[in-house]
């Protein structure tokens, strides 16, 4: 009888479903506005943030452009704008050898010598500690880790005394710049360890049962597989030095033959005179420096944040 009584009246359980829809309805809509207010909340942060952090970059970006001063001013436009400041930076003869060109290929051929050898010694150490097992591994490890724990700064004493005996100082401060750079690249193995543990190992077994020796299995079998974490020890390797000037500096003072960019740039600025007829000059060489690395991150940014994330595994 229930069951018939049921059947006869469907249409008393359809205003309890009905409120009930409406509830969640209500509930859904609710939930999405404080998604949405929440969402814009964050982008609203994040842009302050963005405008913030660029907002020093765009005024010495503009200031690049000025043509009527060529000290620092209150103005964030250009009061003239032209382009005499990126000429003077090639062309003035204020500058001792070379000037800001000398110090623009000395930086480059630093960065890039520095990234090939210093890439090249980073994969060969991370996949050596990935995938052979030896006595003294773990040791090893443990001792290189904590060794990066002290910062470089220890050793600046000592590593200019070692260059200045070898005739590595001054005029000669790129083959002396490298040679530091690139002289503890082993120690930066964790990420690439943590990139080359997510490979099989299987591919390995296979490649050494067809006959392929343990430099071929690296070169033809896993670096192809391995792109992100080569592009990120690349991109690492070459960023260090390019924009070094503490230890640059030390190596290659007041002799502008070894100066790189941001030595160089410095000393457009290092007196108050100077400050006052170089500014303009200072910005418009700053964006060229910041030019390479700019683009290198807009083309490989896919592969960089593949490689930081692929390697930040526990090994």
């Amino acid at each position: 009888m229930s069951e018939e009584k049921k059947n006869l009246n469907p249409q008393v359980a359809s205003p309890v479903s009905s409120s009930d829809n409406i509830g969640k309805g209500k509930r859904h809509m609710g939930l999405k506005a404080k998604t949405i207010a929440g969402n814009t909340i964050i982008y609203v942060i994040l842009v302050a943030m963005t405008v913030i952090w660029l907002f020093p970059f765009v005024c010495i970006l503009f200031q690049s452009f000025e043509v009527d001063h060529t000290n620092m001013t209150g103005n964030i436009l250009p009061v003239k704008w032209g382009f005499d400041n990126y000429i003077r930076l090639f062309t003035s003869t204020d500058f001792e050898t070379g000037g800001f060109g000398r110090w623009y290929v000395n930086t480059l051929v630093i960065s890039l010598a520095t990234a090939v050898i210093q890439t090249i010694i980073v994969l060969c150490m991370s996949y050596t500690l990935s995938r052979l097992r030896f006595k003294g591994r773990k040791f090893l490890m443990n001792f290189m880790l904590v060794l990066g724990m002290f910062p470089g700064m220890l050793t600046m004493i000592i590593l200019y005394r070692v260059l200045a005996d070898l005739n590595l100082i001054k005029q000669n401060a790129i083959p002396g710049l490298i040679l530091v750079y690139v002289a503890s690249s082993g120690m930066g193995y964790y990420v690439s360890k943590g990139f080359f543990d997510t490979v099989p190992k299987s591919l390995d077994e296979a490649a050494r049962v067809d006959g392929a020796t343990r430099a071929q299995v690296l070169i033809k079998v896993i670096l192809p597989l391995s792109k992100p974490i080569v592009i990120y020890t690349l991109l690492t390797a070459f960023m260090g030095p390019w924009g070094d000037f503490v230890f640059a500096s030390y190596i290659a003072f007041s002799t502008s033959a070894g100066m790189n960019v941001a030595v160089g740039l410095q000393s457009l600025i290092a007196t108050p005179s100077a400050m006052s007829a170089n500014y303009t000059m200072f910005c418009a060489g700053g964006v060229l420096v910041a030019i390479p690395i700019t683009v290198l991150f807009l083309f490989l940014q896919k592969y960089y944040v593949e490689g930081v994330t692929g390697g930040a595994v526990k090994g």
